[in-house]
């Protein structure tokens, strides 16, 4: 399938899930649906640093959290649209994906992984002490009743915005893993060193993995202010994202743009079952329990898990 009809086909499965969503008739199913979707878009950029060049990033939530905070600094200063204001989170989060690349990818295995953690955490230093978008204290944004333009509930209005988001994540994420360019991610991840010696531009692709991978993090986290209507430190930097965005792909499969979708659908569900039924205390604790399971059982994800199956059954 070329990348026009894949185009075609997510925009088709989109507009199936929005149908599908709306028949139910019940708000709560766009409010947890938003979850969802935001994981799939956020496991998705980390796995095209993680998955394709082999790099793990566990500073998820500081380029998460930058896209958030740009939108509260852009909703102080200016009236723009969210669709607006979501590449300039992008924008800033590849920034700083940029930079924090330069500085730290000459650094391999556990030391990038430790490097990234720093980064979450000097970043989420510098918010809690800037003023402007309130500190520690947090920010409070006002969230319409209804979209502009479409006149819709608001929590709609989210939900499609970040379905939206997702169908350009995951067409980005298949065109690269076809392309010589990820084909130069691949040879990264197996061997470093044999692809220098080849040739490979491994600095220059390893900073490209970083930003592309930031942006579409921070892409993600930019509606998040008008979702939660209340920003603060803790929430924007939250264990949550670092985690699920490391485990949902790893869950998945890293191999293929499908892993993360997989990994996201049925980590955000349980999570969002879990939210209504017992307590959203479980959430983490889920998580780390499947990611045991899988480690043990499938370390290559449900894909990998599917893959080697395959295989046994050709034989």
């Amino acid at each position: 399938m070329n990348g026009t009809k894949f185009v075609l086909l997510l925009l088709i499965v989109a507009a199936a899930t929005y149908g599908a969503a709306w028949a139910i008739g019940n708000a709560y199913v766009f409010f947890a649906g938003y979850i969802v979707l935001q994981y799939i878009a956020l496991a998705t950029a980390w796995n095209i640093l993680g998955g394709y060049t082999g790099y793990v990033n566990f500073g998820t939530a500081a380029f998460f959290a930058l896209g958030a905070y740009s939108t509260v600094v852009l909703h102080k200063l200016t009236n723009l649209p969210l669709p607006l204001m979501m590449p300039i989170g992008g924008i800033v989060s590849g920034l700083v994906g940029l930079g924090t690349g330069y500085l730290t990818l000459r650094l391999r295995g556990a030391f990038f992984s430790i490097a990234t953690l720093a980064l979450a955490v000097v970043v989420q230093t510098l918010i809690t002490n800037w003023d402007f978008v309130g500190g520690s204290r947090g920010a409070y944004i006002v969230r319409p009743m209804k979209a502009p333009l479409l006149g819709i509930d608001y929590i709609q209005y989210l939900f499609l915005v970040m379905l939206g988001l997702v169908v350009i994540v995951l067409a980005t994420a298949r065109a690269i893993e076809r392309s010589r360019l990820g084909y130069g991610f691949a040879t990264i991840r197996d061997d470093e060193v044999a692809a220098e010696a080849s040739g490979v531009p491994t600095l220059r692709l390893k900073l490209l993995a970083t930003t592309l991978s930031g942006a579409f993090m921070g892409m993600a986290g930019a509606p998040l202010p008008y979702y939660v209507t209340y920003l603060d430190p803790a929430s924007g930097f939250s264990l949550a994202y670092a985690v699920n965005g490391v485990a949902m792909p790893l869950v998945g499969g890293t191999s293929s743009w499908l892993g993360p979708v997989i990994g996201a659908i049925l980590l955000g569900t349980l999570q969002q079952v879990a939210t209504v039924t017992i307590s959203s205390a479980l959430n983490l604790l889920i998580v780390g329990l499947m990611l045991v399971a899988f480690v043990i059982v499938a370390p290559n994800g449900i894909l990998g898990l599917f893959g080697a199956g395959a295989k046994r059954a050709r034989a």
